[in-house]
């Protein structure tokens, strides 16, 4: 029986290397008449030469043990030590070197089949077939692990992903890598906006293709349909779908992936002659769909992070207080969408005794930490209703984080504007020294201060400050100031000279501080600004 021909044993470009012509015609013509193509040469230097050419790299190479300048046992040593040329097969003939030592010499110095002249047709063919079939095979199986690997790479960078448009270039990019071809990857983000991102070649930055883009409609005709999963599908032409190489005809193959039901597809277009295999096609579906876990992760993180928000955002106070003698204006810069929520909070509460400031921040960063947030506030303000003193409320504060059971920590300062006594009464825990600007112009940092919350330490008693009319006073949390790689102290110091250099309005004074110092997105910032009329 006949076994059909198989696709590793397809013809192939054959390097000949011998210097009898005669050798050359009689085994040249019988590779040719087998339809491979054949490339001769004369010497071992010519054959190396021939062997390394990038623009016609043979498959296998025939080489002659009897040689004019080398042995072809040097030769294929040669070959095979060669980086551009190592892998490639090679097959020692020979009419005098047929002994049985020289045989085992040739296979031990590199060789892969040893054949002796004189070579039946059949058994060089046969020979030659089953040299092809075994490099071709080896040459998938490491092309195939090299993508792999590629594969793994493009996962975890998608999964590093902080943003739709990251998301889809490091798609983009992936793909074109990992299937050596241009890729288009079209994205729906979090927001609903259509992202497209096209590489026009592997190793080649994605670009984002501008609006208008490929609207998902065009995918509503796709297998997967409205199911859950991933499946490819070849489009031909006529297809409205994207092309990175700049050539608008050709067929292409398109995936789409989702994760859930009823969310838009993830698309990922590339050439359909570069997906010819079920492997092919395996990692063109892994890489589309990692892209849609991706996003869904963005998209959960996204909907967690607003719910977290707005839940931070309820611990904190509706409103300011209105009083008749001092001005008031706040900021609140929540954390940017990649960092946890954190703890800062503020308040202001009208008293018997004058108005109560206090600006805070609870350690960590966590949904945790903006929940103990809102017990101090909220106990906070409810001290200072009852009458108590500004260190009198930081001592039963104590109690109140004594209460968790996760050790808790936090920064607090408090400042009581009592008009009637005419004096400023600050306590301050461990926080941002508040910044204190008189009337006619003078500005200092109330540097005063007694241990944090959380330690169970006793609190001195406020520090008093004469009140003026026109007197200023900015309190901030640390997320305002404090930079990696900047000194704490020259930060105050920079904080102060901004104060005294500011607008008089609190509004105004808030905008020039967040405009002197752009929050970085890693930690919440508030800003308290009082002016007492």
């Amino acid at each position: 029986m006949t076994i059909p021909r198989q696709p590793d044993e397809r013809p192939a470009l054959v390097l000949l290397v011998d210097d009898n012509p005669t050798n050359r015609y009689v085994l040249g013509t019988t590779l040719r008449r087998a339809g491979h193509q054949v490339v001769e040469a004369a010497d071992g230097h010519e054959g190396l030469a021939r062997a390394a050419d990038p623009d016609a790299p043979p498959e296998v190479v025939l080489v002659d043990v009897r040689l004019p300048d080398m042995t072809g046992f040097e030769v294929c040593e040669r070959i095979k030590v060669d980086p551009r040329t190592a892998s490639l097969p090679v097959i020692h003939v020979s009419a005098s070197a047929i002994s049985a030592s020289d045989r085992t010499q040739g296979l031990n110095r590199g060789a892969d089949a040893y054949l002796t002249e004189p070579i039946a047709p059949g058994e060089l063919l046969a020979t030659v077939t089953a040299t092809l079939r075994y490099t071709r095979a080896r040459r998938r199986a490491e092309s195939l692990a090299r993508r792999l690997g590629l594969l793994n790479r493009t996962t975890l960078g998608l999964h590093s992903a902080l943003s739709a448009a990251a998301l889809a270039r490091t798609a983009a990019e992936g793909t074109a890598a990992v299937l050596e071809c241009s890729a288009d990857v079209v994205l729906r983000d979090p927001e609903g906006r259509v992202t497209h991102f096209a590489a026009s070649g592997p190793g080649l930055p994605a670009e984002e293709v501008p609006a208008p883009s490929v609207p998902m409609e065009v995918f509503a005709e796709h297998v997967l349909g409205g199911g859950v999963g991933a499946a490819v599908e070849s489009a031909d032409a006529t297809w409205p779908v994207p092309y990175a190489d700049g050539r608008r005809g050709g067929v292409r193959a398109v995936a789409l992936a989702r994760t859930k039901p009823g969310r838009p597809p993830t698309a990922v277009v590339v050439p359909a002659d570069t997906v010819v295999t079920p492997a092919e096609t395996d990692l063109l579906t892994q890489l589309t769909h990692a892209t849609a876990l991706a996003l869904e992760a963005l998209r959960s993180y996204d909907e967690e992070h607003a719910l977290a928000l707005r839940l931070q955002r309820s611990f904190l106070p509706e409103a300011l207080p209105c009083p008749k003698s001092v001005d008031l204006a706040v900021r609140y810069d929540p954390a940017s969408r990649y960092a946890e929520i954190g703890g800062d909070f503020y308040e202001a509460v009208e008293t018997d005794d004058g108005l109560l400031l206090a600006v805070g921040d609870v350690a960590g960063h966590s949904l945790e930490a903006a929940m103990v947030m809102g017990r101090l506030r909220h106990a906070l303000r409810a001290y200072a209703l009852d009458g108590h003193a500004p260190d009198q409320i930081q001592t039963r504060l104590e109690k109140v984080l004594g209460t968790d059971h996760a050790v808790r920590s936090a920064t607090l300062c408090i400042v009581q504007v009592d008009r009637t006594a005419g004096v400023l009464r600050v306590s301050n825990a461990g926080h941002i020294p508040p910044v204190v600007r008189g009337p006619g112009g003078h500005t200092r940092l109330l540097h005063e201060h007694g241990p944090l919350l959380g330690l169970g330490l006793p609190h001195p008693p406020p520090a008093e400050v004469p009140l003026a009319a026109g007197t200023e006073l900015v309190l901030v949390t640390d997320g305002l100031i404090e930079r990696r790689g900047v000194d704490l102290d020259a930060a105050l110091v920079s904080l102060r000279e901004t104060v005294a250099s500011g607008p008089a309005c609190p509004d105004a004074m808030c905008d020039a501080l967040l405009a002197a110092f752009p929050p970085d997105g890693k930690d919440d910032v508030a800003i308290l600004a009082a002016r007492v009329r």
